[in-house]
């Protein structure tokens, strides 16, 4: 069966949670990661400017000749949907975070923590609703957490205090359901299970989109080991490649712990599009 050429974007390094399920799933696939390093983050930008910088990635991402676009940035997703499909064609498909999620939630009273940008958009709450019309729908937007989470100490108390305040609102509605709604967050699962009651579902929309890819790809995803914490991903196939906007070295020291071993990056130039968004 032939392989697909999958590439994935983001803003930095919070698209390694969505690689690591789709290289345990699918390692013989190759792979090219564009991490977005030199503008992270994209959370705290506008539309305008988040739309502008989807252009020049995914145009990117078009000159490497990838089968498959998907879209590991939520906020990417909730602002500039249509600007990556635009750009990647009818050819190529482009799959998404936020759709994925709204596929698989099951709870009647959903928190999502996102970017301040997703939270802000209504994107999350639109699509599930657009699934299950009555369902309360809470959104919350964390500006602290990227920036943390990028310094590479999980364990700062900052991390703890920010999640104290942005998960205030979500217990006061009674949450079922927690979405996370970065791809950044799922580092802090932990830490959030540790602040939330057990009865609170955690949902990572990584694991309904890299379900929907298998479907797209048409292969059926190899059995992944329940393992707990960050273990080592397997090492990507032949033709993957690590890209970065901004510091290769980095973001391979960076990645280290994301991945259980040191990618080789290499540093790349994005340039504006033909067509302006």
């Amino acid at each position: 069966m032939s392989k697909r050429r999958i590439g994935l974007l983001d803003s930095g390094l919070g698209g390694l949670t969505v690689l690591r399920r789709l290289v345990e799933r699918h390692p013989d696939q190759p792979y090219i990661y564009l991490g977005d390093t030199a503008r992270v983050p994209y959370g705290e930008r506008s539309r305008g400017e988040i739309r502008s910088i989807a252009a020049e990635v995914v145009s990117w991402l078009q000159l490497q000749s990838v089968d498959v676009v998907l879209m590991a940035c939520n906020t990417t997703h909730a602002l500039a949907l249509d600007v990556v499909e635009a750009i990647a064609g009818r050819e190529v498909p482009v799959l998404g975070l936020i759709d994925s999620a709204a596929t698989v939630v099951q709870g009647e009273r959903v928190g999502v923590l996102a970017t301040p940008a997703t939270a802000a958009s209504g994107a999350y709450g639109r699509a599930l609703r657009a699934v299950r019309p009555f369902i309360k729908v809470v959104e919350v937007g964390c500006p602290a957490f990227v920036p943390l989470i990028e310094r590479g100490d999980l364990t700062d108390p900052q991390l703890r205090e920010a999640a104290h305040t942005y998960l205030k609102p979500l217990l006061a509605a009674d949450v079922d359901t927690v979405v996370l709604g970065c791809t950044h967050y799922p580092l802090l699962e932990d830490l959030l299970r540790e602040l939330l009651p057990q009865h609170v579902v955690l949902v990572d929309p990584a694991e309904a989109a890299v379900a929907r890819l298998s479907v797209c790809i048409g292969r059926t995803p190899a059995p992944v080991p329940q393992l707990c914490g960050l273990h080592p991903s397997p090492a990507l196939a032949s033709g993957s490649r690590f890209c970065v906007t901004g510091d290769p070295e980095a973001f391979a020291r960076a990645a280290m712990p994301w991945l259980g071993w040191r990618p080789v990056v290499e540093q790349v130039a994005l340039s504006a599009p033909i067509q302006a968004f």
